[in-house]
């Protein structure tokens, strides 16, 4: 009986001393010379070495050292070490540790290998929960959110445990593929295992209901945070930043400095950004005050959020400060600068600031083009193109499309042809902004056959820019009938816009077709669409050249809000229909309506004056224009004014008024005080008009 219990606990020495083996292989001489050998290598970071090292060797090395090697193979993504070093592990030790699999999942995750990821789970002959969210993080992690979820329900079936890590990731792929359902589910899921309370989940629903536009329950879950820290915050305030609710994300902000949490330099900056979408430059000055408060007014991700916020709001004195007091400037902050002033056609100022910049790169570039473009400095954007191509190989949809609008304005059809070209070769002729861009520049280029070929071209993926680009094209052909033709093709599908509307009124106008206007003005009604001040101009012009001014009035009336355009169509379309007292009383009720003329709204007065021979009246205007308003009379003003005083024979005031001209007469305005003069037997002032002119012509 003793011998065989002495059998019976041998046996079992020899099971314990075996499982023991299978978990961590003993080490000899030449084994631990080599892990010495591999840990030199990493610690000098040849990760390729020592993994070399590992992998020649015919036997099998410590857990922990795989692992290490997992761990930094996935860090510096060295997808090739990671299968040497899985290879190694499975060759030399037949029954790995899950753990030890697990790593190499994440590691196949991480380098974005994730069918051996899979393959490798697939095959693992035990699974834990680590196995389960190392799976479903490396596809949440790398934009795969359906099959991240779908591990994630498979996991649930399986009876496994679900831990914080599954959360986070399910989480985040519901926030991806903005399924608000699934995003509940987990939620409920969440609460039924006890992680409430958890304030990195709890946040991530938050981020995740706003991601999805549930900005109710984002905000609902907010407030269930028993002390949100200051990511929390910053995820909130985001996500109604994003929501367009930026007086809410102003609000948010503000409870935040009043119950003293420590805001992120990003919450800084997104409350700056939240400003920018109210127009609250107030707030932004109270948000700048804090940040230097805080300290972190100079903060690069604050400053260039300062900049951000002065130049859109025109006052580039200070965006010009907060860039000169940064110590260490970045590309952002040089071109945030840069093309603030670009926006507000300050271009010289913009390129001196582009010549100066350290380096560029597209969004740069752009952004000085943009400049030049929205001046109408088209010279200077033609030569900065040219250089531009020298220069970098860096051009993206954006570049091109401001190419193009040169192009267009220059009727340069050659550089267009070029940009439809390089669209080809370069992968850019289905991108619809630059294609959009391109079918513009055939039309105002006076290439309808071009411009229509290639919207035949563009297929499927035409929008209502498109339709209202070709409209546009086909009825500054003066193709009024084709560009009614046309809508009828657009009624298949295509969502029209105020822009296609006005477009198509205008052609109505253009060709007195009052019947064809009406059928659009009934359509616009019959299907809902807003009377903004886009299609109300468009029906008063339309209704005002076909001498309809009633309607025009009642269109006019039922219009909510009535911009200045507005206002200036009806006027011009009062003079047009001869009622000049209704422009009279116009004028004056718009100055009472807060509504601030400017030079055509003083033109359309003129012209009344002209035909009515209200001379004195006609001088008031005039003076008022420069006086309180301060606005510049154009050429067209000081010729209407001539007009004026000489149709009615007033050469007392035509004799002052040209005399006195801040500039040199032109030869027509000499020529149309000759024609009266010679009318009406003036012989001195006719005398002085030929000699200025002669002087001119010599």
């Amino acid at each position: 009986m003793g011998a065989k219990k002495a059998s019976i606990l041998t046996r079992l020495v020899n099971v314990k001393v075996a499982a023991t083996n299978r978990l961590e292989p003993p080490l000899h001489a030449e084994a631990k010379a080599l892990t010495t050998a591999i840990t030199n290598h990493l610690h000098s970071g040849s990760i390729a070495k020592a993994v070399s090292v590992l992998f020649a060797a015919p036997f099998p090395f410590p857990f922990s050292l795989y692992s290490d090697l997992f761990r930094i193979c996935a860090s510096k993504k060295a997808i090739v070490e990671v299968r040497k070093v899985e290879s190694h592990l499975v060759t030399f030790s037949p029954d790995p540790p899950v753990f030890l699999l697990n790593r190499a999942i994440e590691a196949y995750g991480k380098c974005n290998r994730l069918r051996d990821a899979q393959q490798l789970f697939d095959e693992m002959p035990q699974r834990d929960g680590g196995s389960w969210n190392a799976m479903i993080t490396a596809y949440s992690q790398n934009g795969h959110a359906e099959n991240a979820l779908e591990m994630f329900f498979h996991m649930r079936l399986s009876g496994v445990r679900a831990t914080k890590i599954t959360f986070a990731s399910a989480i985040t792929s519901c926030a991806s593929l903005l399924n608000v359902w699934v995003l509940r589910r987990a939620h409920a899921l969440l609460v039924k295992f006890g992680f409430s309370g958890n304030v990195i989940l709890e946040t991530s629903l938050v981020d995740a209901y706003g991601k999805c536009k549930e900005m109710t329950d984002a905000r609902r879950m907010f407030d269930e945070i028993e002390n949100p820290n200051n990511i929390s915050w910053n995820v909130i305030i985001r996500r109604y930043i994003d929501f367009g609710a930026g007086k809410d994300a102003l609000f948010m902000f503000a409870e935040l400095v009043r119950k003293s949490v420590a805001p992120l330099t990003f919450t800084v900056s997104n409350a700056l950004l939240a400003c920018l979408t109210t127009g609250g430059l107030n707030e932004g000055l109270q948000i700048h005050g804090f940040s230097i408060k805080i300290n972190v007014e100079m903060d690069k991700v604050v400053a260039s959020s300062l900049i951000d916020l002065y130049r859109k709001c025109g006052d580039m004195v200070s965006a010009q400060r907060i860039f000169d007091l940064l110590c260490s400037k970045d590309l952002i902050h040089w071109t945030t600068l840069m093309s603030g002033y670009a926006m507000i056609g300050r271009t010289r100022e913009a390129r001196e600031l582009f010549n100066k910049m350290p380096e560029h790169n597209v969004v740069s570039w752009n952004a000085m083009l943009a400049g030049y473009v929205r001046s109408g400095e088209w010279d200077e954007a033609l030569q900065l193109i040219f250089l531009m191509f020298k220069q970098t190989c860096d051009i993206d949809d954006i570049t091109l499309g401001l190419i193009l609008n040169v192009s267009a304005s220059l009727s340069d059809v050659g550089l267009g042809k070029q940009v439809h070209g390089f669209m080809y070769r370069h992968g850019f002729h289905s991108n619809l902004h630059v294609a959009n861009a391109l079918l513009d520049m055939y039309g105002k280029c006076g290439n309808l056959r071009r411009a229509i070929t290639w919207f035949h071209e563009m297929g499927q993926r035409r929008d209502t820019v498109s339709w209202n680009t070709l409209l546009t094209s086909y009825n500054s052909h003066g193709m009024g009938e084709t560009t009614l033709t046309s809508f009828s093709n657009m009624l298949g599908g295509t969502i029209l816009s105020k822009y296609t509307f006005g477009t198509l009124l205008d052609s109505c106008a253009n060709t007195y077709a009052l019947k064809s206007g009406k059928e659009i003005h009934g359509f616009i009604i019959r299907n809902g669409y807003e009377k903004d001040t886009v299609i109300s101009g468009a029906l008063v012009n339309l209704y005002s050249k076909c001498r309809c001014l009633d309607y025009a009035l009642d269109v006019f009336l039922e219009t909510p809000q009535k911009d200045l355009v507005l206002w200036n169509s009806l006027l011009l379309g009062c003079y047009h229909n001869k009622r000049s007292d209704y422009v009279f009383e116009l004028f004056e009720l718009m100055k009472e309506k807060g509504i601030k003329p400017d030079s055509i709204s003083f033109q359309a007065i003129f012209l009344v004056c002209i035909r009515e021979g209200c001379v004195h009246a006609g001088r008031q205007y005039f003076d008022l224009m420069n006086d309180q308003y301060s606005i510049i009379p154009t050429l067209e003003h000081y010729e209407s004014m001539i007009e004026l005083f000489g149709r009615h024979k007033a050469f007392n005031e035509l004799d002052g008024f040209i005399k006195e001209l801040p500039f040199s007469p032109t030869p027509k305005m000499l020529e149309r005080v000759l024609h009266f003069c010679k009318e009406h037997n003036n012989v001195k002032l006719e005398k002085w008009a030929t000699n200025e002119l002669q002087q001119q012509n010599s």
